[in-house]
């Protein structure tokens, strides 16, 4: 019978058994060509179902690989390519930016404007030019990439948000109404605590999305597994 030294060495001797077999696949996986680390910049735009359920595959595939994922608004995202931070992106449409990457089109996201209820803008039978009387809450970034440029702001009167988290739950508070993607305000939509605005001039868009590296980057096994996924999942339009 192991005394309490004994089973301490026993999982000491465990430990040291499965780190030997971790080190002996991430060896093999390395010596396969797989890359040891993939940095992904991600766009806040982007469905984090769609996000989560493509991570946990890959992780399931790759087992060895290290992951950097970093999570950014608008020209945040290419500029993480730029300066070496990311090596794959799953980013928005910019032109002049993304024309020096190397492009693959996703599926793009719906955008709508959505208020809680309550909000003027909520009424029926809004008359053209209204919502640029109302505050609207919009997203930014410090990217010197969209600096100076705006996505679908109608109102001079307008919140400037980096984390859309933040726009998110403002929009709930009542504090203006705003643009979001549909997947991330669909629950709300459903539970009524926010409502899709019937706006004349401004009945929503699709905001465009892409897969981009870097030309001078070739993507390694488990980035080119995750791009082909996505294909497969019906993300990448054909």
């Amino acid at each position: 019978m192991l005394t309490d030294a004994g089973r301490l060495v026993l999982a000491h001797a465990r430990d040291t058994l499965g780190n030997v077999a971790a080190l002996k696949a991430g060896v093999a996986a390395l010596g396969a060509g797989q890359e040891a680390e993939l940095s992904l910049a991600v766009t806040v735009m982007f469905p984090v179902a769609m996000l989560v359920t493509a991570l946990t595959r890959l992780q399931a595939r790759f087992p060895t690989l290290s992951l950097r994922l970093h999570v950014e608004a608008l020209g945040a995202v290419q500029a993480r390519l730029f300066d070496g931070s990311a090596t794959l992106a799953i980013a928005g449409a910019l032109d002049g930016v993304n024309e020096r990457l190397v492009r693959r089109a996703l599926a793009g996201v719906p955008l709508v404007p959505v208020a809680a209820p309550g909000h003027p803008l909520t009424a029926p039978g809004i008359a053209p030019g209204e919502a640029q009387r109302h505050l609207q809450l919009v997203l930014t970034d410090r990217s010197k990439l969209t600096e100076g440029k705006d996505f679908g702001v109608l109102s001079p009167r307008s919140w400037r948000l980096g984390d859309m988290s933040a726009k998110h739950a403002l929009l709930k508070a009542g504090a203006g109404w705003g643009n979001m993607p549909l997947p991330m305000v669909a629950d709300d939509l459903a539970a009524g605590t926010l409502m899709r605005l019937e706006l004349p001039d401004w009945p929503g868009t699709t905001y465009p999305i892409e897969l981009l590296h870097r030309p001078d980057h070739t993507p390694g096994p488990a980035a080119r597994w995750l791009m082909d996924w996505l294909a497969l999942q019906g993300a990448v339009r054909r």
